[in-house]
């Protein structure tokens, strides 16, 4: 069954052109911060890589969503900044960081966006929807 499920994706991909278009991506990042709020483990970011780069190669745009930790809210200590600086420096391309992961100003931004843009959205465990299975969220 994942066999299948993998041929069906690589088949996807290699057949559609996302020039333009916004991908969005669930990655995840959920990975150990420091006390300085540093990445110590930066393997589940650089497993995600191949799959960035390959939407980059097909000119879209990425858009990338994750969350990080078991926060009770918003808590900016759960923030996926720090994984968005990671990030760069690991693609040696800018990620823009969005403060939050819906709402009308994200909408507009990734709206506005272009070809070859990164984006990483703020941890989706900020919404208790996230974990409670909403199916709109």
């Amino acid at each position: 069954m994942l066999l299948l499920f993998y041929f069906c994706l690589m088949n996807f991909l290699e057949n559609n052109d996302f020039k333009n278009k916004r991908v969005l991506i669930r990655v995840d990042f959920n990975v150990p911060l420091d006390e300085d709020r540093n990445v110590c483990d930066e393997s589940r970011i650089v497993a995600a890589i191949p799959t960035i780069n390959y939407v980059l190669s097909k000119n879209g745009i990425v858009v990338l969503l994750s969350h990080l930790g078991r926060p009770k809210g918003e808590d900016k200590a759960f923030s996926l900044l720090p994984v968005a600086k990671k990030l760069s420096t690991l693609l040696e391309k800018p990620v823009e960081f969005l403060n939050d992961c819906i709402g009308y100003e994200i909408e507009k931004k990734l709206e506005l966006s272009k070809s070859g843009e990164i984006y990483l959205l703020e941890n989706l465990r900020f919404y208790k929807e996230e974990t409670g299975g909403d199916k709109f969220f």
